[in-house]
Formats: structure tokens, sequence, C-alpha cells
């Protein structure tokens, strides 16, 4: 068996991906086999590592050394230089614009050194096709310490002491939805997966499931452990193939393990998960639609009550978290309440992904603890507005969001605090697109009045029922569930 003292990690997101990363892969792999480096030289395809605007990036391990934006040709010299020769290949490095010098360990960039990565955390740094290298992380190691050490109420909690929320928009706090699943009395329940991220420039769901997506599978078994669900399913998008393989690999790799199935670690829990694929419709994204596809039925929102946790998923109780609260999950478990509650603010734990897009120098994905200011993140980690332009609003949380503007630089980013500005019809904190001084002419305000004058009426789906937020042009009928159709009366989603 070969023994590796040294790594190369190629990322293997979307982004670069697009960018030829699967060619650099492979001409590394050969640069290193001629070479004969084979034996001590493991080159591994890992997931994303953030930094999107200087992909593809390839990280050497143990010593840290960053490069960006590498192209296929670039792959023999790594290896020659940074393995044989022992030194860096200096035109890959990073350069900080601030003070034009190379930077070759990421921990120095800017973009990483405030961000705090806890959904984020095996992104980048293992292969998400090798269910070894998850448990070689403290994998699985939180749904064994449930299932053997832990009442499911112990656990739930756990999770409302840690404060956690949901990462999807609305906010509620999980442990508290969890435990109004559990006592729910029914004799089939079911644990959903919401991985319908349908706004434009979000990307943080399908980079976790791309780049860790055994964590999304032990956090889905740990909660069916906890409401009595014995059945998950992962509602996902179609359009994000290599989150639904790498997804399909993750479920295939646990069943192998004996995570997933009957009797999960010599416990009478069982439990297993399937996919459900979605087309693309936005409104999917509301739990209540999302159901309704599954069920094979039109996506539509109905009104609340009754509650998915009460009658959901062919009219059995339903938990439906999104990835990113499911990825905190098994961290908190591992670390204790206390530890996760510590981080973020008085009602708004933990962190917070985001996707940064836009017209701003540092496009990417993001970690930061909640209450980091929008100054911090634009700035301080985005870079700034390209070409040295005034900044002029950033739209958070999709079509569907608002413009927060230069006055709101210094606003602490939380549930509360987004809300408090009456721009959200929920505290959407998600993707976040960055717009120039010459997005438009008009004032700031006047670009929010217009956005929701003109533009989201024909945006939201008129099936949607209204958020007590929405002002009165939005507020569109509620449709319920088709008269004479029964939950589950229609196949389930392909």
């Amino acid at each position: 068996m070969a023994q590796y003292n040294s790594y190369i990690l190629v990322c293997g997101g979307t982004g670069c991906r697009a960018s030829q990363s699967e060619l650099i892969l492979q001409n590394l792999k050969e640069a290193v086999e001629r070479h004969k480096l084979q034996d001590i030289v493991q080159v591994i395809r890992t997931g994303c590592f953030g930094f999107c605007e200087k992909g593809p990036i390839v990280k050497m391990v143990p010593d840290n050394t960053f490069y960006v934006q590498v192209k296929p040709t670039d792959a023999e010299d790594i290896v020659r230089e940074h393995l044989v020769k022992g030194r860096k290949v200096e035109r890959l490095l990073y350069v900080n614009p601030e003070t034009n010098e190379q930077v070759p360990d990421s921990k120095h960039i800017n973009f990483y050194k405030k961000q705090l990565r806890i959904a984020l955390r095996n992104c980048g740094f293992i292969n998400p096709e090798n269910i070894d290298e998850y448990i070689a992380r403290d994998g699985y190691v939180a749904l064994g310490r449930a299932l053997t050490e832990m009442t499911p109420e112990s656990v739930i909690k756990e999770i409302m002491d840690s404060g956690l929320r949901g990462r999807g928009g609305g906010g509620f706090p999980t442990g508290l939805k969890w435990q109004i699943t559990r006592k729910v009395k029914a004799p089939q329940k079911y644990v959903v997966c919401n991985a319908d991220e349908g706004d434009p420039g979000a990307f943080m769901d399908r980079s976790i499931l791309e780049g860790d997506p055994h964590s999304i599978v032990e956090a889905m078994a740990i909660n069916g452990y906890c409401t009595g669900a014995t059945k998950g399913l992962v509602y996902i998008r179609a359009e994000y193939p290599l989150a639904v393989e790498r997804l399909k690999i993750a479920i295939r790799q646990a069943k192998e393990y004996g995570l997933l199935g009957e009797n999960i670690f010599g416990t009478d829990f069982s439990f297993d998960i399937e996919i459900r694929y979605g087309a693309g419709a936005f409104v999917c994204g509301e739990e209540t639609a999302l159901i309704h596809s599954m069920e094979g039925l039109r996506g539509e929102a109905t009104v609340k009550p009754p509650f998915p946790s009460e009658q959901g998923y062919k009219g059995c109780p339903t938990n439906v978290n999104n990835v990113e609260t499911y990825a905190n999950v098994p961290v908190i478990l591992l670390k204790g309440a206390e530890w996760f509650s510590s981080i973020g603010t008085e009602k708004s734990k933990g962190t917070k992904v985001f996707a940064l897009a836009g017209k701003v120098n540092n496009v990417g994905l993001i970690e930061v603890p909640m209450g980091t200011t929008l100054r911090e993140v634009i700035f301080g980690i985005g870079g700034g507005i390209k070409d040295g332009k005034k900044f002029k609003a950033v739209q958070t949380g999709g079509p569907s969001g608002g413009c927060l503007t230069e006055k709101h630089l210094d606003l602490p980013i939380d549930y509360d605090n987004l809300l408090a500005q009456q721009l959200f019809p929920e505290a959407r904190t998600s993707g976040q697109t960055v717009r120039r001084a010459d997005f438009q002419a008009k004032p700031a305000d006047e670009q929010v009045r217009d956005i929701r004058k003109n533009i989201l009426p024909d945006f939201i789906c008129r099936h949607a029922p209204p958020p007590l937020s929405i002002p009165a042009w939005a507020a569109f009928s509620p449709v319920p569930r088709p008269a004479g159709v029964a939950p589950g009366s229609a196949s389930a989603g392909t």
C-alpha cells in the first residue's frame, strides 16, 4: 500500500470544472507518474475551495501552497518544480492586490482570513466521492454517538440549545421543528432535504452537496432518529448533475458501510434515503410546493397550517430542512451546543454561507459568523467593487429579496437586522449580488421600488401564498390542493 507524504488537491467544483480542472487533474496524475512519484504523491479531486474568482485552484499539502488560475499546461511545472526541485511556481501564486506581494499560503489570503468554515468545513479538503476521507475527518461519529449514547430527546435538546435556525430563509429554530415533528404520532414519517436552490447567483447548497455530500446524509439520518422517520428524500434540481452524481455515490457508499439501511450501528434504528428531481420551478423551493412536486402534483404552495411537520409528504408528518442547515448538524453534536452558540449574535447563532456574485472583485463562496457586517463581506472578503468603482447596492436573498445600499454597509448580517430593514419578504441570507455604481442611473431607493413594482409581479409565482410582509401588489391568492386529489395519489417525482 502506498504511503503518501504529499498531496495535490484539485478543485472539482462546477466552476473550476468549467475551466478544465478535470484536464488539470489528469495532467497532474500523468506528470506524477512520469516523474515516478505515484507511491508518495496522491492527486485528489476535491469540492469547491470557495475562491471562484481565482479558479481553477490547486493546493499542495502539507505546505499549503495555493496555486491560482491554473491551466492544464501548468501541471508539468507544478510537479517538476514544486515536488521534484522543492521550489514554488511563483507565477501561479496569489498576489495581494493591495501590497502587490505574493501570498503562497491560503491562510494568509484576505479572502480566507476572516472566514469561519463550519458548513463548508470539508469542502476543498476531501474527495467527496470517497467515504473513507469523510470518516477520517470524524464523519459519521455524530451519528454513532446519537444512536448509541443519546436519546432522540437529548439530541433535539442539543440542537435547540445550539440556537441553530433554518438557513433556507425563514430562520425557524431547527430543533423546535424537529421536536414538533417528533411529537406527532404517525406510523410513517419522512425527512426531506430541500436542495432546490433557485435564486440566481446562489450556489451555496449545490457546492456543499458537490464538496461534502456525506455530511448531508449523516445529518438526515440523525434527523430521522430524532423525529421517528425511517425514510429520507432529497429534492434537488435536475440541472445540478454533479451534485446529483456525488449525492448518489455518497448514498451508495453509506449503504455499503452499513450507515444507511437496516439496524444502523447495531441498533434498532433503520433509515434510507432516496432522491427526487425538480424541474427548476422557483416556487418549489417553498416546502409545501416542494412536497406537492415530489408527490407528482403541480408544484404549488398551500396555506399553512397544517404544517408539513403535521401533514406533509403523502399526508405523513414531514420534516423539511435545507442543505446548509443539515451541514451544521453533525459538527454541533461533535463540538457541543455551547461551542456553536458562542458564534454569531444573540439571536442568530453560528455562521452563514454566502455566494458572492456580480460586480465584486472576489466572486466566490464564503462563510462568516452571523453578525459580520456587509462592509466586511463586500470589501474585506470580497475585495471591493470591480474597476475601483463606487459601491451602490447589494441584492440579498435572490430576486424576491431586497437591495441594501451604502447606508447599510455597517449593518451586522443576521435574521433580525435584515427583517428590521423591511426590505425582505423573509430574512433570506443567501446569495449576494453586488451592484456597481453604474448599475442604473437612478438612486438606489428608486431602484428598489422599481424592482418591486415592475419586475417582481411577473417573476413571483402567482400560486404562492403571500408572506405577510410582501406589499399589496404582490399579494396573490393562495391555491389549495386540487379538490378530490389525495396526498400521494399521483406517482412520486422521477
